[in-house]
């Protein structure tokens, strides 16, 4: 019934219930000297939801009156329900009443108390005091966990700090203590926004090296940063490492990347981004390929980006007539008349060439192209 009433939000019957009907009818499986040990877990389901829907204040009555109904002290879980209730809404100051009501009932406190109370004192710009609890709660004996470094890295980058952020960072990895996907963008994006995209570059290479990455973090914003500040090499440095690491970048990642590479004209190391990609399973949007096989077409390097054709319609890309026009056009600029009649009779067998009057004119074009830049033709032009 109480878990029914709190989540329709039904707090006037919920309030009936748990201060007027528990009390006074107690639980049959109550002996008489041993209260019911279901009470805790309800009353914690009901304060949860008061502090769900900003109720504070009927939540510590509702703790108030089940301390009366048990045996013993609250569980440290009822405790962290309401601090967290109360950091969670802003009262920061109650919150930490709560954790020393909680240490005079000598309850323990676990690593949830402390990481509600640590990133409470972040929010609330007490940095300082977010470290000394960071020290108390290694004093009692709590191992912090990835949670707990997260906020006070974050509250290190918030106050400017990036420094004795980093160190943090590496006290986690000699603490054996895992990175999470969290972390590492708490590092590097905070890095990045502050104009500090180089020393995140060797933050996140050396994290490659010592294998901490988590998986799923693809450096994206790094990349993206790099790359709108024509840093492309050290972009594509980034994600060699994090690919030779075992930890693949994202589609979207390498996109930016081959973007990255265009503008600045660096048409073989994209290409090579693409083979590496094509290699890995990941394929790329027909746009930004079809962008990549012109850019080829126009350094000459037509054989390559049509060889790269071949590798993604293996892998599952469908190259379409403008991806083949662009490949006959650079055969046809090249004098590569053999190739390019070969990607002819490809055409037409994939349906796109409409007529055999379009194929003749292809055809044709390639043989005049060829007859134009060769040799005997020059002579007859003088």
């Amino acid at each position: 019934m109480v878990r029914t009433l709190a989540i329709s939000d039904r707090f006037d019957a919920l309030r009936s219930v748990l201060f007027e009907g528990m009390p006074s009818s107690p639980c049959p499986c109550s002996d008489g000297i041993f209260c019911c040990p279901r009470i805790e877990p309800i009353f914690r389901f009901a304060i949860n939801s008061y502090c769900r829907a900003g109720k504070l204040n009927d939540a510590l009555v509702a703790f108030d009156a089940m301390r009366k109904l048990i045996d013993g002290k609250p569980s440290v879980a009822l405790y962290n329900v309401l601090i967290h209730g109360f950091a969670k809404n802003g009262e920061h100051g109650e919150a930490l009443n709560l954790y020393y009501r909680l240490l005079r009932d000598r309850v323990k406190p676990d690593v949830f108390t402390f990481n509600i109370l640590i990133s409470s004192h972040c929010r609330n710009s007490n940095f300082a005091s977010a470290l000394e609890l960071f020290k108390e709660m290694r004093i009692k004996g709590c191992e912090p966990n990835v949670v707990s470094f997260n906020s006070l890295i974050r509250g290190f980058f918030r106050e400017r700090k990036f420094e004795e952020g980093i160190r943090m960072a590496y006290e986690m990895i000699e603490l054996g203590c895992d990175f999470s996907g969290v972390t590492c963008e708490i590092l590097i994006d905070g890095l990045c926004k502050e104009g500090r995209a180089y020393e995140a570059c060797d933050l996140l290479i050396d994290l490659a090296k010592r294998g901490v990455l988590p998986c799923g973090f693809d450096g994206f914003t790094l990349v993206e940063r790099l790359c709108a500040e024509a840093k492309v090499d050290r972009a594509l440095e980034v994600l060699e490492v994090m690919w030779n690491g075992g930890n693949a970048p994202s589609l979207i990642a390498c996109t930016t990347l081959i973007e990255g590479l265009r503008k600045v004209r660096k048409i073989e190391e994209a290409l090579k981004l693409v083979d590496n990609m094509l290699k890995a399973k990941m394929i790329p949007d027909i746009i930004t390929f079809n962008c990549l096989v012109r850019d080829a077409c126009d350094i000459g390097r037509t054989a390559e980006a049509d060889r790269i054709r071949l590798l993604a319609s293996r892998k599952g890309l469908c190259p379409d007539g403008v991806t083949c026009s662009m490949l006959l056009a650079g055969y046809t600029r090249e004098g590569k008349t053999n190739e390019g009649k070969r990607l002819v009779e490809e055409m037409l067998d994939a349906g796109l060439i409409p007529d055999i009057a379009t194929y003749n004119a292809l055809i044709d074009e390639l043989h005049r192209h060829k007859i134009a830049n060769s040799p005997l033709q020059n002579v007859v032009d003088c």
